[in-house]
């Protein structure tokens, strides 16, 4: 359950209660019982697992520079021999 921050406007008083979503929101203060506001707080949200970082999707892609994908050979496997495809590298280079 969310906790949600008050301030008592008569006695300034800070407080947290923890309610529902669908609960109402306070209106009375419950040390003097007067007119009270919600307040925005900072949430403690916290993201755990793997996926959360950049670091993590970068590992995932299987990726690496657009220079070792060019340097590896096709899928033919014919790489540098005469009966090479047309997208092998020559033999001559």
């Amino acid at each position: 359950m969310p906790i949600y921050e008050y301030r008592c406007n008569s006695c300034h008083d800070e407080f947290e209660v923890t309610q529902k979503i669908t609960d109402a929101p306070l209106a009375w203060c419950p040390k003097c019982e007067g007119p009270v506001e919600k307040l925005i707080s900072q949430s403690s949200f916290v993201l755990k697992g793997s996926g959360w970082y950049a670091t993590d999707y970068a590992r995932k892609s299987g990726g690496g520079d657009k220079e070792s994908k060019a340097e590896k050979a096709p899928a033919c496997g014919a790489s540098g021999s005469k009966s090479a495809c047309a997208s092998c590298p020559s033999a001559d280079s």
